[in-house]
């Protein structure tokens, strides 16, 4: 439901300020505004203005802005347009080309500056992340019998590249993994001192099965249950454990693999350093039902980072964020246009309004700086992609309007509406094939 939720109000900005972009220009060039619609189809809510209907349709995967006097380009959509208007001086057909030009970017740049703000706003109020995601690969854990284990994969390797791409955090590593989900992928590992190159066969839908490894977290305890075992022994959050059971330790999961052996109520010797101080204390594990083995009640500090910034240090870090997404997506458009990238790639990139409100649910759960940056995300992605050029798409309009002014004459109305069609046609395969793609991933 959350999720349901956060995609629909995420969405519904989007769609707002990208035909408000649209609406904006047209009355300022004059141009009559029949129709400002949310969403497609039939109308669920509706009021008339002065001159303008403005509505909430029944499918909320889009909107439009129907002016007066436009041509065939949109008739797939907004239904056909009165010829008769064309030389009415408030229709759109009427205006000069760079003011058809502009209007049609109106959408897209206002999606563009709305990407900047949200962004922004996210660095004021405060993005959380683990703070390991800006450290080195480090690995701390490998899950026995994981992909990972299997391609060679060792506690404490450090990862600096994935298929000959340099990765210098775990972020960058997370991006690289989620990005050739279902592939073989050449892991670069340094281990004491030397180098090594393994083959890690990535699993296909990476947040269920992951690969299997995690960063080094320290030994250090962070909440204790209470009346756990570990409540009882005296233990304390803050406290690092050094060795169990006179075996040392360095990592969170060594403590984990350690008391994973348990079978008996025995005591477990604990090795602590508080403070200055170090001691040892013995505690006695209990039997939970639920987790089907002994416990002694204990889990580890997690450090996580939530940096605000101020107006103008966090409009910097906007603009260069979103300068490092478009360059992302534009990458990403060129491997699929020149064939650098599989359709297997293709299919682990592309979501469709299931994958997004799953995402978008998720980073509302995770804060709403997080939901913030995501929308600035997708808000991103729908202005570049509206200035692709495909007809019904802004930038398919744009490139038409290009033409005739080189050209100097306007396109038969006839290929103008077959284009559209065929536009119409390329939008609704790929609509569809993200949305299958969804399904796939919902049933797997």
């Amino acid at each position: 439901m959350l999720s349901l939720l956060a995609f629909l109000i995420m969405i519904g900005v989007l769609i707002t300020i990208h035909e408000f972009g649209h609406f904006l220009f047209a009355r300022l060039f004059g141009v009559r505004v029949e129709v400002f619609s949310i969403g497609f189809g039939p109308p669920i809510f509706k009021w008339k203005g002065k001159e303008t209907v403005y509505q909430i349709a029944a499918i909320p995967l889009g909107g439009y802005v129907k002016m007066y006097g436009e041509d065939s380009m949109t008739e797939p959509i907004q239904g056909e347009s009165e010829k008769e208007a064309y030389t009415d001086p408030r229709s759109f057909a009427a205006k000069p080309r760079w003011q058809k030009i502009l209007i049609a970017f109106a959408g897209p740049l206002f999606n563009i500056i709305l990407a900047v703000i949200l962004v922004a706003a996210a660095y004021m109020v405060g993005v959380f992340e683990p703070k390991y995601m800006r450290e080195p690969v480090v690995v701390g854990y490998v899950q026995p019998g994981s992909p990972a284990e299997k391609a060679g994969i060792k506690p404490f390797d450090k990862i600096i590249s994935v298929d000959g791409k340099p990765v210098k955090d775990w972020k960058q590593f997370t991006v690289q993994i989620t990005m050739k989900a279902g592939m073989s992928v050449n892991i670069e590992v340094e281990r004491e001192n030397t180098k090594k190159l393994l083959r890690l066969n990535i699993p296909q839908d990476v947040s269920k099965s992951p690969i299997g490894i995690s960063p080094i977290i320290p030994p250090k305890l962070g909440n204790i249950l209470p009346g756990s075992p570990a409540e009882k022994a005296g233990l304390k959050k803050g406290d690092i454990i050094l060795a169990v059971n006179g075996k040392p330790v360095k990592s969170w999961f060594e403590i984990v693999s350690h008391l994973s052996k348990i079978k008996e109520k025995k005591p477990v010797s604990l090795m602590i350093k508080r403070g200055k101080n170090i001691f040892t204390v013995n505690v006695i594990p209990e039997y939970n039902k639920e987790a089907g083995k002994y416990v002694i009640g204990i889990s580890p500090v997690y450090d996580a980072q939530i940096k605000k910034y101020g107006f103008v240090e966090a409009i910097e870090k906007s603009i260069q964020k979103n300068i490092e997404m478009t360059v992302l997506l534009f990458n990403f458009l060129k491997d699929i246009v020149t064939g650098n990238m599989s359709l297997q790639e293709v299919k682990n990139n592309l979501g469709g309004p299931i994958s997004i409100a799953k995402y978008s649910g998720g980073a509302l759960e995770s804060g709403i700086g997080n939901y913030l940056f995501f929308t600035g995300f997708i808000s991103l992605q729908l202005g570049y992609l509206n200035l692709l050029p495909i007809p019904v798409l802004d930038g398919g309009l744009i490139l038409i309007l290009l033409i005739e002014m080189i050209i100097r004459r306007p396109l038969p109305e006839k290929a103008k509406e077959y284009l559209a069609y065929v536009g119409f046609a390329l939008i609704g395969t790929l609509m569809i094939f993200a949305i299958f793609n969804d399904i796939l991933r919902v049933l797997q």
